[in-house]
């Protein structure tokens, strides 16, 4: 992935262009979707080095994509660092995320037509713009609904939001993209639980990103979600069984702007979601869909030729909701 970025430059300014394009991509990352890629080719005996760009080009476009998501959220951290944009300003930061999207485009037309193992690239290609536009989608519903001030979101919302906005990305478009690097057709069961297994993933992120034990790992803003005023799982289960009094106030905090919410007002709201046992009920959702998931994913692996690569793959998808960072 850092050998597709640029290294250095004559002129001192665009030094420090280099510099912030290579910002997010050398932070440390799980690296999560691309080990997707690459133990989903191997386990259908496909291509290696074209899984390895596939797999670098989902790591840059995940990069790009939060370089704009930090923006777009105001956010304060990325991976225990300051966010881009608080380092160098939204103007500059949305010009590198832009930056980083062709550089991933590059990378991925440099891979071949054809190999002696099958790859397709025009099927690569088609799935990196898939992964896009359900992403673009679901970034799209979550903006909106903050933007709009809505609090009528409620639980099948939040799965549709996070089909498109994290699953897509995370794991249904990986699991098909190492197929490709073999020239086969991935098994429709990729999509179905890839969907649950994203939707998992995105549950114990919100759970996470609540949870202060977790952050010295987590790499995000302690509460950012609710400075944020990301409508959750967590938020939609609160919302539904405060009483009335308590619904009032939960809207009232999450519709200040972030430097409105004060920590007691945050304070507050996570007393209200322990009270009424919201944190629990996301995870055990999270922990069903995952069952779900990896059942549905390991059927569709059980019939491909690399076995030690699916065992690997069974176990990185099972740590899905399991993970503390």
């Amino acid at each position: 992935m850092l050998s597709a970025l640029p290294s250095g430059h004559p002129l001192p300014e665009l030094r420090r262009f280099v510099e912030l394009v290579r910002d997010y991509p050398e932070r440390q990352g799980k690296m999560l979707r691309g080990s997707v890629v690459v133990l989903s080719a191997r386990a259908h005996g496909g291509d290696e080095a074209a899984a390895l760009k596939a797999a670098a080009g989902v790591e840059l476009f995940q990069d790009w994509v939060l370089v704009h998501d930090d923006i777009e959220d105001d956010s304060e951290q990325r991976r225990g660092q300051p966010a881009l944009h608080r380092v160098a300003g939204a103007p500059v930061a949305i010009n590198v995320g832009d930056a980083l999207h062709v550089l991933m485009w590059r990378l991925l037309m440099s891979l071949p037509a054809a190999s002696a193992r099958g790859v397709d690239r025009e099927a690569i290609l088609h799935e990196f713009l898939s992964m896009i536009l359900h992403t673009a989608e679901g970034q799209h519903l979550d903006l909106s609904w903050v933007a709009e001030g809505r609090f009528d979101i409620g639980e099948e919302d939040y799965f549709t939001m996070v089909t498109r906005k994290t699953a897509y990305y995370t794991v249904v478009c990986p699991l098909r993209l190492g197929a490709a690097c073999a020239g086969m057709t991935p098994s429709p069961l990729f999509e179905r639980g890839g969907i649950d297994l994203g939707i998992a993933f995105q549950i114990r992120d919100d759970v996470l990103n609540l949870l202060p034990d977790a952050n010295g790992g987590y790499g995000k803003e302690h509460a950012g979600d609710l400075y944020e005023g990301k409508r959750t799982l967590i938020l939609a289960h609160l919302l539904a069984h405060a009483d009335g009094d308590e619904r009032a106030r939960t809207r009232d905090i999450l519709a200040k702007p972030r430097t409105g919410k004060t920590p007691a007002d945050i304070a507050w709201l996570l007393a209200a979601i322990r009270r009424h046992g919201s944190l629990a009920n996301a995870q055990a959702v999270a922990e069903e869909r995952a069952r779900q998931g990896l059942a549905a994913v390991s059927e569709a692996l059980t019939v491909l030729p690399g076995r030690a690569a699916v065992s690997d793959l069974q176990t990185l998808l099972r740590s899905v909701t399991e993970r503390t960072r």
